[in-house]
């Protein structure tokens, strides 16, 4: 049985948003399914005051026994990341409280250069390869589309920001015509989100990676995969300078409260 993915408050699911509902392939894991939402959430994939699926349906989705997906929803509970309403209106929503920003800092912080340069690499890899392939299999027409849409979005809106330039990656992938690479990028891409929609909260960064998103874009509908290839090596470049630089600021900075550990852990 497969569900719809509930659409965020602001109407139509992301590819991003979509991908965070579907089957984890792996029955009776709730600290799975209770990973993957409360990923989603710290990186603002789902937004505070968004309606998750009754279980039943939220079970269907991730391919698990309802009692699963309960078990999972407890935990989100007990970690303050999700509330539960009760009457007609109720559910479970994603707690006003969660804070995408703070969430990606402590990760940021706790991890060390040598892991986050590693993950780059990693990213860049998969990346490159998906704009390679697209340079020279997508037609430009379905690229303009692309950049339309970027320039349709007011990138001080940060969650629309984040959201269409997530989306705008995915699609590229997908314009590969490579269904792994394609996977492998959606698994990136939302692993990545947190850490980028950091460097969206900086101005003048955040108008830096639009520009490396563009120059991507513009060498890949020129069906160029050299330059697509550079373009790339040069945004994950700054991305991971801007990230270092970030990371050390906070982390000499005054602690940050701890994130409250899963339940399942």
């Amino acid at each position: 049985m497969s569900m719809r993915s509930p659409a965020p408050r602001s109407g139509k699911p992301t590819r991003l948003h979509s991908a965070v509902f579907q089957p984890i392939g792996d029955e009776g894991r709730a600290a799975l399914v209770e990973r993957r939402i409360a990923e989603a959430i710290m990186g603002g994939v789902l937004a505070a005051g968004e309606r998750l699926p009754a279980e039943t349906e939220l079970a269907a989705a991730f391919g698990v026994a309802p009692a699963t997906a309960r078990e999972a929803l407890l935990a989100l509970r007990e970690r303050g990341l999700i509330v539960t309403r009760r009457g007609r209106n109720g559910g479970s929503f994603i707690a006003d409280s969660a804070d995408p920003v703070r969430f990606a800092t402590r990760a940021l912080v706790d991890s060390s250069r040598v892991t986050l340069r590693d993950a780059a690499q990693h990213y860049q890899a998969i990346t490159a390869a998906c704009v390679e392939l697209a340079a020279r299999r997508a037609d430009p027409g379905e690229i303009a589309m692309i950049v339309g849409r970027l320039d349709r979005v007011d990138d001080r809106d940060l969650a629309a920001w984040r959201r269409a330039s997530d989306d705008a990656v995915i699609e590229l992938a997908a314009l590969s015509q490579s269904a792994r690479l394609t996977r492998e990028q959606m698994r990136l891409q939302g692993e990545f989100s947190p850490l980028l929609a950091l460097i969206d909260t900086d101005p003048d960064a955040r108008r830096a990676a639009r520009e490396h998103l563009h120059a991507v874009l513009a060498a890949v509908g020129a069906g160029d995969e050299t330059a697509a290839a550079r373009a790339l090596r040069a945004s994950v470049r700054f991305t991971v300078d801007w990230l270092i630089a970030y990371r050390e600021r906070h982390a000499a900075a005054t602690p940050l409260a701890p994130v409250a550990p899963s339940a399942s852990t």
